[in-house]
């Protein structure tokens, strides 16, 4: 995985307004996951394999109706 992250794809939740700040995720070539505060863009990011990735969003995850 390269350190530069400046032709990554970012996007935010589809639960998140537009005006709203919030996490977003990129997803990169084999699993790896990308994650950043949408108000630092510039800033680092949190680099998660994608075993990790899946377990976090397991852990997370709320059954809707």
């Amino acid at each position: 995985m390269t350190d530069d992250l400046a032709g990554a794809r970012w996007f935010k939740s589809s639960h998140s307004g537009p005006d709203r700040e919030c996490v977003e995720v990129a997803h990169f070539t084999g699993g790896v996951v990308g994650v950043r505060d949408s108000k630092r863009r510039t800033g680092p990011a949190l680099i998660f394999c994608a075993t990790a990735w899946d377990e976090f969003l397991a852990s997370v995850r709320i059954d809707r109706p």
